[in-house]
């Protein structure tokens, strides 16, 4: 995929470690290359590299909600699909078995993040996940995690590693939930930010780390203090983004 390839409306974003839905990965050490998904703005969403490959699952292993066959090579372009203005309604399980609609964390601005017990970077950033969580409730700020993933394998996960902010967990319907955010082939982990109005700030698709959190938030807080609007804000995350890239390109 080139550097075209990777431009969203109009300017190249930094590309960060992701993976794509279809795939089961835990690659071995001595083949695994980087993962990218990409950040993106609202507005689209984009495909995984070619280089995201499946792993064939271990014998007699089921394959989690959403992956493909195993051991395909999953495509290097996918069409892009418009993210909406708003966030969509959708309701999922929570961790004690009810049906819980996204509507329910209303009145605040939420950072929902899909993610997969399989999925490595989806580990990875749950600690900042948390520390965002506490961090940011006094300014009416909540993470809600959205777990596509078997049911039993997410709760053992969330007591055994104490995940504190809510959980909402899903097979398919999930999968239509990222699907009604126009990630019809979900790149893994993706994290949504909406402000207080339930739109939709930016989608970032990858491992989600502090300066790139923080500086989506700033923007959140402005539009929930009228300081700004939205297109000027999603502007201001999307030059932010590179300049992060720019300072560190790694």
């Amino acid at each position: 995929m080139n550097t075209s390839a990777l431009r969203i409306t109009g300017a190249a974003l930094l590309v960060v470690l992701g993976i794509w839905a279809g795939a089961r990965v835990y690659l071995s050490r001595g083949t695994a290359e980087s993962h990218h998904g990409i950040r993106v703005p609202a507005g689209e969403a984009s495909a995984p590299n070619p280089s995201d490959v499946a792993r064939a699952p271990d014998a007699g292993e089921a394959l989690p909600p959403g992956a493909s066959s195993p051991g395909t090579l999953l495509p290097g372009a996918l069409p892009a699909s418009k993210i909406p203005d708003r966030l969509p309604q959708f309701s999922l399980a929570d961790r004690a078995g009810k049906a819980t609609s996204i509507a329910s964390f209303g009145g605040k601005s939420l950072i929902i993040n899909f993610w997969a017990t399989w999925c490595a970077p989806c580990r990875s950033e749950i600690p900042l996940l948390e520390t965002l969580h506490s961090e940011w409730a006094a300014r009416d700020v909540s993470v809600v995690g959205v777990a596509v993933d078997y049911r039993d394998k997410v709760l053992e996960f969330a007591d055994r590693f104490k995940i504190a902010y809510p959980l909402l967990i899903g097979e398919q319907d999930a999968l239509d939930a990222a699907a009604a955010l126009g990630v019809e082939s979900p790149v893994f982990p993706f994290t949504v930010f909406t402000d207080r109005r339930g739109e939709i700030v930016a989608l970032f698709i990858g491992e989600l780390h502090r300066p790139q959190a923080e500086l989506i938030l700033s923007q959140v807080q402005n539009l929930n203090k009228d300081l700004v609007q939205l297109p000027a804000a999603r502007r201001a995350i999307e030059e932010g983004l590179q300049a992060l890239t720019a300072k560190n390109p790694g």
